[in-house]
């Protein structure tokens, strides 16, 4: 392990930030607008990992009893994503809140000389007003959200982006996340991966993801 990591790349929705309440809300917007029932905080929770317009896909199968496919497929969807656009930028920023020791953390590894990148599935609009929102943005030298590339995670190549842009090799690298598609990216990328558990990793513990690391606490990451 390097006296100090050259790259660290952190997943940002409940790893960095604790965003959910404010995606309950935007979805439970959304589905008040075509009168349809509303989900719980829970349920949007088990939800989180492949992006937003993922999550209001799993919220629309859940509310209206169509298949995933037939969602995706379907008007429903169309109509409910510009509503759902409006009330997210609206809401983000509004009731989330940094985690514990994340904004010293960041500081001291930038004091360090250590790059900083997010990795996250959320599209990029919306990463930067979380970001923006929490007095984030100038602490990371890269952003990639899920509509940066073609593909997003478990695809690595945010990860390759980010160490060839900055000359960094694999074992001088560190991902940090929260679920089972960090660890997933991680490994696919050959980087090295610490969990946090308090996040959003579909109900399941994030031991099963058999991370090299469970860190309970942020600052763990120094």
């Amino acid at each position: 392990m390097p006296a100090h990591w050259k790259a660290c790349f952190f997943d940002l929705d409940g790893t960095l930030v604790q965003t959910s309440p404010e995606i309950a809300d935007a979805v439970n917007a959304t589905l008040r607008h075509f009168n349809w029932p509303e989900v719980t905080q829970a349920q949007v929770d088990g939800w989180i990992g492949q992006g937003t317009r993922e999550l209001l896909i799993l919220a629309l199968s859940c509310v209206t009893e169509q298949t995933v496919a037939q969602v995706r497929s379907g008007a429903d969807l169309k109509e409910a994503l510009p509503i759902f656009d409006r009330h997210y930028q609206k809401t983000c920023g509004t009731r989330s809140h940094l985690y514990p020791h994340v904004r010293e953390t960041l500081q001291t590894l930038r004091e360090q000389g250590c790059r900083l990148a997010v990795v996250t599935n959320k599209e990029e609009r919306y990463t930067h007003a979380v970001l923006r929102a929490h007095g984030l943005q100038e602490m990371f030298d890269l952003v990639i959200s899920g509509d940066t590339f073609s593909n997003k995670k478990p695809d690595p190549v945010g990860i390759f982006y980010g160490l060839a842009l900055w000359g960094v090799s694999k074992s001088e690298a560190l991902f940090i996340g929260d679920s089972s598609i960090d660890a997933a990216t991680a490994r696919n990328a050959g980087v090295p991966v610490w969990l946090l558990p308090y996040g959003y990793n579909m109900g399941q513990p994030v031991q099963s993801c058999a991370p090299d690391r469970v860190i309970e606490d942020f600052s763990e990451v120094l």
